[in-house]
């Protein structure tokens, strides 16, 4: 006799985990409380999928934190070689970009969606819109529908509804409070791959925002990476800001205070850098001098201005080591609301190795609703889905428990 299996969200994980369960003959119901699925997934394809990361195994598995332990036998039951191909079997051909990350080949997620959500309905994979979920009555679960409120008793229950960003698209962290009343340790949920407000003038910020500073080089507890990123209102956003956002956040969270070292000329010593410097004419403008020797643009000079007012004052080897080393204050994270993923979550120590909720047995928890954090580029979607799998998985092995 089949046994019913709920899963509550319909993002990546609950998507990943239903294939799965079908694939072993349960009877799957998706319930999400929008009026469609996957929209995170659909947004974070909008301009260019970033499904997985080509990089070599051994070092993808190390990006995960602490939770890199945890997390290493997950990632072996759907591995960036195993998304690929599964992506090729819903008729979505992937190539590796210049920085090791994995896309369509179309540059879309919403090709790739209709073909898998096409394929769970041949399954039999029931899928409920307009379902907010509410709690627990005992065993049965209590959903909100548009024709009132549903009490659905499942074999098993399995938990994806997502963390706190972008709460439009769904994932509003709604089920803290749900399962904090259950006894559930959730770690406090917090900003990850966010921008950071800075204490920008406003005339530099009314000048500049928006503007990109290329060709530079963060460095901060996270290491050293080169990139770009862009002065936005009031603070700093983009990729390269985003690399380093959960050293910046825990600085922040642990001293008060955090800075970003910023290399702006990464292509040059500073020795070369101080040679160059002192050879220009002092009568020429602070802002010619570093155009001629440092051939630094416009936003970069208003920068170093904006950290160090007496920039203009330093001789060539103090503005040398400005250069290559510029301390970025950074005040606090952007609201979680704006980050694209969030840390913190379910505890791990609050599941076991299948996944299900050791206070809740038949209740199980995938995708950024546990406490792990990864960086962009195709770390975060992994993970999701190889959670999505090692729950269906942990499901799937607890049912068959159940029968003997």
């Amino acid at each position: 006799m089949k046994k019913s299996v709920a899963i509550i969200g319909g993002g990546p994980a609950g998507l990943m985990a239903a294939e799965h369960l079908a694939r072993k003959g349960h009877r799957v119901t998706v319930y999400d409380a929008m009026p469609t699925v996957g929209r995170k997934f659909l947004l974070a394809g909008k301009s260019g999928l970033n499904i997985t990361h080509a990089e070599d195994y051994a070092r993808f598995v190390t990006r995960y934190g602490a939770a890199n332990d945890r997390l290493r036998p997950v990632l072996d039951l759907m591995t960036p070689d195993a998304i690929r191909v599964w992506a090729a079997d819903l008729g979505t051909e992937t190539f590796v970009g210049t920085s090791g990350r994995v896309f369509p080949k179309v540059m879309k997620a919403s090709p790739l969606l209709r073909a898998w959500l096409k394929r769970l309905e041949g399954m039999g994979v029931t899928i409920l819109t307009r379902h907010r979920w509410t709690g627990f009555d005992g065993k049965p679960l209590i959903f909100d529908t548009p024709e009132g409120q549903k009490h659905v008793t499942a074999d098993a229950t399995l938990l994806a509804l997502g963390g706190a960003s972008w709460p439009k698209l769904g994932s509003d962290a709604a089920w803290v409070p749900l399962l904090k009343a259950e006894g559930i340790d959730i770690v406090p949920l917090r900003p990850a791959n966010c921008g950071f407000d800075c204490d920008f003038s406003e005339s530099f910020d009314t000048r500049f925002s928006g503007q990109p500073i290329k060709s530079v080089k963060a460095t901060s507890a996270a290491g050293t990476t080169q990139g770009e990123f862009v002065i936005s209102k009031g603070g700093i956003e983009g990729s390269l800001i985003y690399a380093h956002s959960a050293a910046l956040r825990d600085a922040l969270d642990r001293d008060g205070q955090a800075a970003l070292m910023l290399d702006l000329a990464p292509g040059r010593t500073e020795e070369k850098l101080a040679a160059d410097l002192a050879r220009q004419d002092r009568k020429a403008s602070f802002s010619t001098r570093l155009k001629k020797a440092a051939n630094l643009d416009g936003v970069k000079i208003a920068l170093l201005r904006e950290v160090d007012p007496a920039a203009n004052r330093r001789d060539a080897g103090g503005l040398a080591n400005l250069i290559k080393a510029l301390p970025l204050p950074v005040k606090r994270p952007r609201p979680i609301a704006e980050a694209i993923s969030t840390a913190g979550g379910v505890s791990l120590d609050a599941i076991d190795d299948g996944l299900m909720l050791q206070a809740r047995p038949g209740t199980f928890v995938a995708g950024e609703m546990l406490d792990w954090e990864a960086p962009t580029g195709g770390y975060l979607l992994t993970a999701c889905f190889a959670t999505g799998i090692a729950a269906a998985s942990g499901i799937d092995r607890w049912l068959a428990g159940q029968r003997l």
